[in-house]
């Protein structure tokens, strides 16, 4: 289970998230939706201490930390148990494939280097990249780099997977191959919490949509309450525009 209460950040005087409240339990997949700079990005990155909290405490499984107060041993704890998939891929160029799944095993966990290789090589294999562990990132396509930074994710065994816009920066043949591991990742009971406006993503896969604008979440519900029968004006306005063809009531 992981849990968020009255989270809040800012950067200078922009307060971007004003004290969420969010609770994910174990299995459950959780879109997040809202328009650029509402603070959905930054949620994620606080939950993973990219970013320093300024208030709020965050619950990963059993643990408990105060974000204002964290001690190093609390940033490493969580960060074991969390794991993030970046829009701009963040592989090593200088390392291959299975080298760049296999680092933060033997980095961060500390696990000996055949072991490593072991659980990269399964991973690799689960997201279709069995023939690629030698390939460095510039030798694969974008919809690939992806794949690989889904399965070092996975490969750390993490109790939440974060994805940060995983197919924002792919062409557009190559969202479905990350979105069909997403659901597969999905569909095997891991729990997720994604930042996307793969619209067709959160309906099939997620059990829980929020609408999160001006650092606050506006409304959260099943895919088709959020999407389909939006109860706010806000959630309305936005998703008649990424959904043009969808004629709400405003």
């Amino acid at each position: 289970m992981i849990e968020v209460r009255g989270i809040h950040k800012a950067f200078g005087k922009n307060q971007v998230l004003k004290g969420v409240d969010l609770k994910v339990e174990k299995g459950e997949v959780v879109v997040i939706l809202g328009p650029s700079g509402s603070g959905k990005t930054t949620l994620l990155r606080c939950i993973n201490f990219l970013e320093h909290a300024d208030d709020g405490m965050l619950t990963v499984g059993d643990f408990n930390v105060n974000c204002k107060h964290a001690t190093k041993k609390d940033i490493l704890h969580i960060r074991k148990n969390t794991a993030m998939v970046f829009q701009s891929f963040n592989l090593f160029k200088n390392k291959t494939v299975l080298e760049n799944v296999m680092e933060g095993l033997i980095v961060a966990q500390k696990i000996p280097k055949a072991k490593a290789e072991e659980i990269s090589r399964q991973y690799l294999d689960k997201v279709g990249l069995s023939d690629k562990y030698d390939s460095y990132p510039s030798q694969i396509s974008g919809g690939q780099q992806q794949r690989v930074g889904i399965a070092r994710a996975l490969a750390l065994n993490p109790e939440v997977v974060l994805f940060d816009e995983p197919t924002s920066a792919l062409d557009p043949e190559l969202v479905g191959e990350v979105l069909a591991v997403m659901k597969k990742v999905a569909k095997e009971g891991r729990t997720m919490i994604v930042v996307t406006h793969e619209m067709f993503f959160a309906r099939d896969i997620a059990s829980k949509v929020i609408f999160i604008d001006g650092g606050v979440i506006v409304e959260q519900g099943t895919p088709d309450e959020i999407l389909l029968h939006p109860k706010e004006e806000r959630t309305k306005q936005f998703l008649k525009r990424i959904l043009p063809e969808t004629d709400y009531a405003i």
